[in-house]
């Protein structure tokens, strides 16, 4: 199924934007894991709405209620099943789009593939709202990870094309009632050399696949990424040395990932986020019942930018792919 990742530990997000809660089962938790919840809640805080005047006016506390899989704040073995409750929902801003759909959006996508069924308020299953569930099954991965000497940590490198003003390029399309993207850089450090599979089950292929669950991804690339295309071998290489008994290389053009499989280098990685599609400047569009070209102007509560608020995402889903793997790699030892 779609909403479901991971081959060790399986995550299973559920909900819609505007729907009673959200979600996730995380089923495959060794148990005996203390899960620290104010850190957890610290790492959910990054992600919310409503914290300052770059984001949605929506409001959501965005704390997680455990409903399995603890018991007195350690895992038992049993599926973990967390739920957040939706509570500052406004669906009648979505009226307009059952016949319009909303240029960017997946409104006419979902669509055609659900026949007229599908849920339009808030975006429905394709809202970045359900991130916030994704952030609960990374956040205690990131914890994990930090137990094994792993740590991840992502930042915005340039919004709008700026990376010496990016909050103001934020600023400047607010005003204007548009919108910006960036790119957003993410290392995870300490990951030992032989995490990854060749083909299909890579390093880079498992990341890519948690990233592109976060709505507003458009592109990723490692190490030197696309830059690589316009070098020669020589420039690209990254050469092999002793670091006393450690083996490393003196560059990290590869970001930390040859075959699919972790160096033992930081594996580096960047992330291309789209502006946000919900404006407010009038775009074309079409009406499905009267079957002909329309204007539209999306109301309601959006952020002007995604990309402050999806830094922690990317995080969550570093975590989970390397933790999945990890444990892949602890099953062959």
């Amino acid at each position: 199924m779609a909403s479901i990742f991971g081959k060790n530990v399986k995550i299973s997000i559920f909900g819609q934007s505007h729907s009673a809660a959200i979600g996730v089962v995380i089923d495959g938790l060794p148990a005996g894991i203390k899960l620290d919840q104010e850190k957890l809640q610290s790492f959910l805080d990054r992600r919310a709405p409503g914290q300052s005047r770059y984001t949605t006016a929506r409001k959501e506390g965005d704390r997680p209620e455990f409903l399995s899989g603890l018991v007195d704040g350690t895992t038992c073995g049993a599926p973990l099943a967390a739920v957040i409750r939706n509570t500052n929902t406004r669906s009648s801003d979505y009226d307009n789009i059952r016949d319009v759909p909303r240029p960017g959006h997946a409104d006419y996508t979902a669509h055609i593939k659900y026949g007229g069924f599908e849920d339009v308020s808030g975006g429905g299953h394709f809202s970045g709202r359900l991130t916030a569930p994704l952030c609960v099954a990374g956040g205690i991965a990131l914890q994990i990870l930090e137990q094994k000497g792993v740590s991840v940590s992502a930042s915005i490198l340039e919004i709008g094309g700026s990376r010496e003003d990016p909050f103001g390029k934020i600023e400047e399309a607010r005003r204007e009632g548009d919108s910006v993207g960036g790119v957003i850089q993410c290392t995870a450090e300490g990951l030992p050399p032989g995490i990854g599979e060749p083909m299909f089950d890579g390093l880079e292929n498992r990341i890519a696949q948690a990233v592109f669950a976060i709505p507003a991804v458009k592109g990723i690339e490692f190490g030197r990424g696309f830059e690589a295309a316009r070098l020669r071998g020589s420039e690209n290489n990254d050469q092999f040395c002793y670091d006393g008994e450690r083996v490393r290389t003196r560059t990290n053009n590869h970001g930390g990932i040859l075959g699919g499989i972790s160096s033992g280098m930081p594996v580096v990685f960047r992330v291309a986020i789209k502006p946000t599609p919900s404006i407010s400047i009038e775009q074309d569009s079409i009406s499905y019942s009267r079957e002909e070209n329309v204007r539209i102007a999306v109301r309601g509560r959006h952020d002007p930018c995604i990309v402050p608020r999806a830094v922690p995402c990317v995080e969550a889903a570093c975590a989970l792919a390397i933790y999945d793997l990890m444990l892949e790699g602890e099953k062959k030892q």
